[in-house]
């Protein structure tokens, strides 16, 4: 699905189906200040533990912040077997100034 690399751009992001896992690999304090609708939160931290709460058939979009905890995510889920994967390019940030509803922080 993700032919054109791992780096998503927010408005690419947004216009995901509903086949993409969306993961937000943040804290949650930093979930309950804004979040894109439909990603399952996992902290990066608890990735390796909560890993079975994902499907391995199916693409992964993972987020972040600025971009740099979703690239460990990625690093982490392919070294776990998982194919698909691409990451929200400048993390939730870049998202908040494409879409004001989600606030930035």
């Amino acid at each position: 699905m993700f032919e054109q690399g791992i780096h998503l751009s927010p408005e690419t992001y947004r216009d995901l189906d509903g086949t993409v896992q969306r993961l937000d690999v943040r804290e949650p304090w930093e979930y309950d200040l804004a979040r894109i609708p439909g990603a399952v939160l996992i902290p990066l931290g608890e990735l390796a533990d909560r890993v079975g709460e994902l499907d391995p058939s199916r693409p992964v979009a993972a987020y972040c912040h600025h971009g740099t905890r979703s690239l460990y995510a990625l690093r982490f889920l392919q070294g776990a077997g998982f194919k698909d994967l691409a990451h929200l390019a400048g993390g939730i940030d870049a998202y908040s100034r494409m879409d004001p509803t989600v606030p930035r922080y």
